[in-house]
């Protein structure tokens, strides 16, 4: 099968809000950021990925997978990529207490907030005056509980604003998976911390399912949607 190259898509030219020049874009992993990178890059945008998912934890396999993806394909369309530190101890820190709480839950929440409290205080020591994230792209997610916590910390310097674009409409969903299966990227299968795995695999357990086994899926050999994070 042959799929469509980056070029072939036909997309709106986007610009950023209020006279913004350069976006720091935070990205969760490579099948939720691709099409937000393609779009981006294809209207002309000054923007570096901000990789900081300290949420990833279970197994750290994982999470070098995810951003090894996300690593190749920054580098295959000349993006600057920022790694930022993986932090696991302060997430688990702040997530006590909300261990078993459901996925869109008050946990999510605060893994947003986490996320993008990194990413406006990097954008604003390091000169970004817009700052969003590939996190809204994915079905499985609120869009506005993650647009609340982008615009609470943008909110925080001044000349900073967030970027609350609809990542999924005018195809941005279908092209997400049409680029996933054309890059091979690795397929997530769990949103990526320790407790979203164990209710997924619960889940699966409950339906007859084996359980998530981890880096064996991968877009182009294997049908599916990614979970995203």
């Amino acid at each position: 099968m042959r799929y469509l190259t980056m070029t072939e898509f036909q997309r709106p030219t986007l610009t950023l809000p209020a006279d913004g020049k350069r976006l720091l874009l935070h990205s969760c992993c490579a099948p939720c950021s691709g099409e937000v990178m393609e779009a981006i890059t294809a209207s002309g945008i000054d923007y570096a990925i901000f990789f900081y998912n300290p949420n990833i934890h279970h197994p750290v396999r994982e999470y070098e997978l995810r951003k090894q993806e996300n690593i190749r394909f920054a580098e295959q369309h000349g993006i600057p990529f920022i790694d930022c530190d993986y932090d696991t101890d302060n997430w688990f820190s702040r997530a006590r207490g909300m261990e078993n709480e459901p996925e869109r839950g008050i946990r999510c929440t605060m893994c947003f907030d986490m996320r993008f409290e990194r990413t406006a205080l990097y954008a604003h020591e390091h000169g970004y005056d817009t700052i969003s994230s590939s996190l809204g792209i994915s079905r499985w997610k609120n869009m506005a509980q993650i647009n609340d916590c982008g615009i609470r910390a943008a909110s925080r310097y001044e000349g900073l604003q967030y970027w609350d674009y609809n990542w999924r409409k005018g195809g941005g969903a279908s092209r997400m998976i049409e680029i996933s299966k054309r890059e091979q990227f690795y397929q997530q299968e769990y949103c990526g911390c320790v407790y979203s795995l164990r209710d997924a695999n619960r889940h699966r357990r409950e339906n007859g399912r084996e359980r998530i086994k981890i880096g064996l899926l991968y877009y182009g050999q294997d049908a599916g949607t990614p979970q995203g994070d």
